[in-house]
């Protein structure tokens, strides 16, 4: 099986096939747990559309040999082309022993590609020679600029000084012309500017949670990301693609994995609520040190179960999300919270049936807030109340001096 990831041992590398790449930006500098590393799985498909990918650096948290040998082994698994990578702040340690020189250069068909290593805040000698050297090859007609930390930019501060960037500009000074884009990652975010009349890309959504980094770049208005760069005619040119929260289907597609995957989120969840409602009675004892370990404890489980989820879970456009979960309550409380409250009468099993029928009367009230906030940006409730009674849901005007389920007290309400 060929390997994925490119060890690069040459200073200049021909790749004559490759007319196209996708570039993901920092996919592991946040932990490498399954939430964030299906984002990655998914910036890897998409970018597996191209000749090959570049990973911008931050691949690791840190650079142990335990996070190398599993992003790697990931990278591996679910990388359909090759994969090359430069260095970022966080890729210390053996960097070199997995990934090769930290300083190259990929000679394509109709650019070339320029691998700096920035990741100390400085560009290095080796890298500004490097940079001199191809851009006067004849054949090199124009150039793509990668490095980790941004430089000096209209947007954010999180740069390398003036000092740094005017090296970088006096090796590519003679042959400006040539330099298409400048390319960093770092920043967990997105932005396009003009720098010394190079288009300037940043990107570092390839994994690790979008961040507010300005006034102007805000995380809501960001969603995880790659770029494609492509060749149209002799011009290379770029697209952001996003990368959406269905991504990856790959395992879930294995029936005993879903199966397995369905039995373990119930587990945790199930572990979850033990260790809630144990927490629940140490606190009222008294028991503070307890408590905090049981919330410990149930958070820790939760975490479990949503890293399970995130596997087999395949979620609609977040814009669309909402009407999605409302014929799950319909269906509770039309038909299998009201048979059971009946069975339960029958069987002359009270607190069963007192649960089905509080639940079945709070399920309702889902049901229409749902409808509700299905257009998100007309919803206005600034405040839900739930009592933690029995979990009966109420708003603004909805909120009396007692539950009107099961008669808790209004200053027990939980406000949301």
């Amino acid at each position: 099986m060929k390997n994925r990831i490119q060890r690069v041992e040459e200073a200049i590398k021909y790749l004559p096939h490759v007319r196209s790449f996708g570039v993901i930006g920092d996919p592991g500098c946040e932990g490498l747990g399954t939430y964030n590393m299906k984002v990655y799985a998914g910036a890897l498909e998409e970018s597996g559309q191209a000749d090959m990918t570049l990973i911008v650096g931050d691949l690791v948290p840190t650079g142990t040999k335990a996070y190398y040998e599993t992003i790697c082994g990931i990278t591996e698994t679910i990388g359909k082309n090759d994969v090359y990578v430069l260095r970022g702040n966080h890729d210390t340690g053996e960097y070199q022993k997995y990934f090769g020189r930290q300083n190259y250069a990929l000679i394509c068909n109709g650019f070339a590609i320029v691998v700096l290593d920035n990741a100390m805040r400085c560009f290095e000698e080796e890298g500004l020679l490097l940079v001199k050297k191809v851009l006067a090859l004849e054949e090199v007609r124009q150039a793509v600029l990668a490095f980790h930390i941004p430089v000096p930019n209209h947007f954010i501060q999180n740069a390398v000084s003036e000092e740094e960037f005017s090296k970088l500009q006096a090796s590519y000074g003679p042959w400006k012309e040539k330099v298409a884009y400048l390319l960093c990652g770092h920043v967990h975010s997105c932005f396009v500017d003009q720098v010394d009349g190079i288009p300037f890309i940043c990107t570092g959504g390839g994994g690790a949670m979008i961040e507010d980094v300005s006034e102007s770049i805000r995380a809501c208005d960001v969603n995880h990301h790659m770029i494609h760069f492509f060749m149209e005619g002799e011009k290379l040119c770029y697209q952001f693609t996003d990368i959406p929260e269905a991504c990856y289907a790959g395992e879930r597609k294995n029936p005993v994995i879903k199966e397995r995957l369905e039995e373990t989120v119930k587990g945790e969840l199930m572990a979850h609520l033990k260790y809630l409602m144990f927490a629940d009675r140490a606190r009222r004892r008294g028991m503070d040190k307890i408590a905090n370990l049981f919330e410990a404890l149930a958070d820790s489980e939760y975490r479990h179960a949503r890293n399970f989820y995130s596997v087999m879970e395949r979620p609609a456009a977040f814009s669309e999300s909402v009407e999605t979960f409302i014929p799950g309550e319909v269906f509770e409380y039309e038909h299998i919270y009201k048979t059971m409250a009946d069975y339960a009468k029958e069987e002359n099993a009270p607190l069963t049936r007192q649960a089905y029928e509080g639940a079945l009367a709070a399920e309702k009230v889902h049901a229409r807030l749902l409808k509700e906030a299905g257009d998100m940006e007309s919803f206005q409730i600034d405040s839900v109340y739930v009592c933690p009674i029995c979990g009966y849901l109420m708003t603004g005007d909805g909120v009396k001096e007692r539950c009107p389920v099961c008669g808790g007290p209004a200053r027990q309400f939980k406000e949301f």
